[in-house]
């Protein structure tokens, strides 16, 4: 066995290969860029190496400091995690040719299925289920409107060497087709170096469900089972999980089947993952394969038990699968959450800084795949994914609950987040009844999510925790020492608590393990040994286990339960009777202005100082995450000035332009 291995990645991937390194007795080696000096991967390896400056273009995608790292260090094999190079064959030559080993396929594979139209013809002659479309390269926007028009709209224009929800767009009409191959070809020249783009039909109430394989180099090659990827955003996978609810037996063992033919015509070795689209009657169409180890991984591992990245460097070492097709037992159910440093309620916009306070969720059935720390730092030059969150139950149900428990009890501060949204999506009763398709997030989301979407199961749990939370430190203010004479905090039962800018009558009384609150007529006993240091309250409320974020930032009182997010005010009777006479803030009128909606790269300005613009039209183009951001005028108007220029590096809310 390999006595040490490199990881050429970063992240909660690196972090995750450690693992299995280490339960096998194996060193390892990180590597690392400038803005990922102190990172979590780089603390948990035996060794680090600096390969280069923060854009990954100068570190993780230079394979030549990748190679001199394995020789400073000895490493004798290099697992790739996913992304970066992990899909890159020139890389895995380069590296046999110094008698390093790849984890992971051969380059016959990789090149294979790393392009999208060459893996597509060859899935054909595998007798493999494709979808209908033009598999060649398309030219340009005029050739792109001739071929959507032949092959009937909607049509899906996608980039050959793509991935990750990048250079992908779906074309309803031939505007739509002329925009998306712009998009799609930029985006993809910046993130693959590689602008060729092809198109096929799109299919209408989709799933997508991929079938793993592994394979070794002794010839076996087998399925485990299918993982239901359907709930995407923009291409890009938010929940996962395993098995799928919608598959009988029949098609999971045909789709396994046709996964094993593509691998083996292709010779493959290591872990990869076919990808299906999936329609409402059960025909599956082959979509691409995945040459490496998926993000989603774990909810394999967890109704399988088998370790995949153990497996993938076992193969690596030439050892045979010590298991067989018919081993593979599918237990239980899993689901995979990706949390990422975004904020669901500015259209997804990633966000970046520092990770104030961080504290995963623990317990029997959760897990937390993570490459982030308290006091870390999620940087704007990498995806933002903070951690992958899998919950393990015995059913799709238990699983669901779990997921549902584990993000109430997800504690982050210092950067936005998720998680709200995934506990909406958990809670979605359509979600619940398993009624999937890769369209459910703009169909149920259609202008955005916020606050208003998420269901709180009873609105009163809100206004009683406010209450207790309240009572708990009015308590603690009144045992304050050295308080002026005839000015003490004193302790009162009645209260009137504002949430919604509606008030609420309640009363509280301290008991000895917790409170007894009365609220319109209902009496509720809340039993929990909470203190007004911790962020998160967990208690009982008539006998139900419930979990609350509470978070106290002047008179305010946030509280985030089940994907729902709270803001409320306790005041006395008196107070609040004052308070309902005061006058209103006026918000500040800011449509003069464009501002820049996330942190990222001016690429373009369509407009000039001037210039008349319409409704809808095209003003400025910013880049975040390797993904092309279009900015468009919301209503007629005429630009006056442009205080910014092409290259700049904007900040959120930075004024782009402002209009007469």
């Amino acid at each position: 066995m390999f006595k040490k291995i490199l990881i050429a990645n970063r992240g909660e991937i690196a972090c995750r290969v450690m693992k299995t390194a280490n339960l096998m007795g194996i060193k390892t080696v990180a590597v690392y860029s400038d803005a990922d000096k102190d990172a979590l991967h780089v603390r948990m390896a035996d060794e680090a190496v600096h390969i280069g400056a923060s854009p990954s273009s100068e570190s993780y995608l230079v394979k030549e400091r990748i190679i001199q790292a394995c020789k400073d260090t000895g490493a004798e094999a290099v697992h790739p995690g996913y992304g970066f190079l992990s899909e890159n064959s020139a890389f895995c030559e380069a590296l046999e040719a110094q008698g390093i080993a790849f984890i992971g396929p051969a380059p016959l594979a990789i090149n294979s299925m790393g392009d999208k139209i060459t893996s597509k013809r060859l899935a054909e002659q595998a007798g493999v289920n494709v979808i209908p479309g033009y598999t060649d390269v398309v030219r340009d926007a005029d050739h792109a409107v001739e071929i959507a028009s032949g092959i009937g709209y909607p049509v899906m224009l996608k980039a050959s060497a793509g991935g990750g929800g990048k250079g992908m767009r779906v074309a309803w009409n031939d505007a739509d087709c002329r925009d998306g191959f712009e998009r799609a070809t930029n985006e993809a020249r910046s993130s693959f170096g590689d602008e060729r783009v092809f198109i096929e039909k799109f299919i209408e109430e989709p799933r997508h469900i991929e079938i793993q394989v592994m394979a070794d180099t002794h010839g076996n090659i087998i399925y485990l089972g299918e993982r239901e990827c359907s709930i995407q955003r923009r291409h890009q996978k938010v929940i996962e999980e395993a098995p799928s609810p919608f598959l009988d037996e029949a098609t999971r063992k045909a789709m396994g089947e046709q996964a094993v033919q593509l691998a083996r015509a292709v010779e493959y070795r290591s872990a990869g993952t076919v990808e299906f689209i999936v329609d409402a009657k059960r025909n599956f169409y082959f979509l691409e394969m995945n040459t490496r180890l998926q993000v989603e991984h774990p909810v394999t591992e967890c109704i399988t038990g088998q370790d995949l990245v153990e497996l993938m460097i076992r193969v690596a070492n030439g050892e045979a699968l010590p298991l067989k097709q018919e081993d593979v037992k599918l237990t239980g159910w899993a689901m995979e959450a990706r949390v990422y440093a975004e904020d669901p309620f500015r259209n997804f916009l990633p966000s970046i800084g520092r990770l104030v306070y961080y504290r995963p969720p623990e317990g029997e059935g959760v897990r937390v795949d993570t490459g982030v720390f308290e006091g870390g730092e999620v940087s704007m030059y990498y995806d933002p994914m903070i951690a992958k969150l899998v919950t393990y139950g015995e059913d799709r149900l238990c699983a669901v609950k779990k997921m549902q428990q584990a993000l109430d009890d997800y504690y982050i501060q210092g950067v936005q987040h998720n998680i709200s949204f995934l506990n909406a999506l958990m809670v979605h009763p359509r979600f619940l009844e398993g009624r999937l398709t890769t369209n459910f997030i703009a169909e149920e989301y259609p202008d955005g999510f916020d606050s208003s979407h998420v269901p709180k199961d009873d609105p009163a749990k809100y206004i009683v925790i406010t209450a207790c939370v309240h009572r708990s430190h009015t308590d603690r203010a009144s045992r304050l020492s050295g308080q002026l004479p005839g000015y003490e905090r004193k302790h009162s039962e009645a209260w009137v608590v504002t949430i919604d800018d509606v008030s609420h009558a309640v009363n509280v009384w301290p008991i000895e393990d917790g409170y007894k609150v009365e609220f319109e007529g209902r009496h509720f006993k809340v039993v929990t040994d909470w203190d007004i240091r911790e962020p998160l309250l967990n208690c009982t409320i008539n006998g139900e286990y419930a979990s609350f974020q509470v978070e106290r930032i002047g008179i305010w009182y946030h509280l985030s339960h089940r994907g729902a997010e709270t803001k409320a005010v306790v005041m006395t009777p008196r107070a609040a009777e004052l308070h309902a006479k005061m006058p209103e803030k006026v918000i500040p009128d800011m449509s003069k202005f464009l501002l820049s909606p996330m942190p990222g790269l001016l690429v373009k300005l369509s407009v000039a100082e001037g210039q008349e613009v319409k409704a809808g039209q095209e003003l400025a183009v910013i880049e975040a995450m390797k993904m092309e951001n279009v900015m468009r005028a919301s209503h007629d108007a005429i630009v006056h000035h442009i205080p910014t220029r092409v290259g700049a590096s904007l900040t959120v809310d930075q004024v782009i332009m402002e209009f007469e």
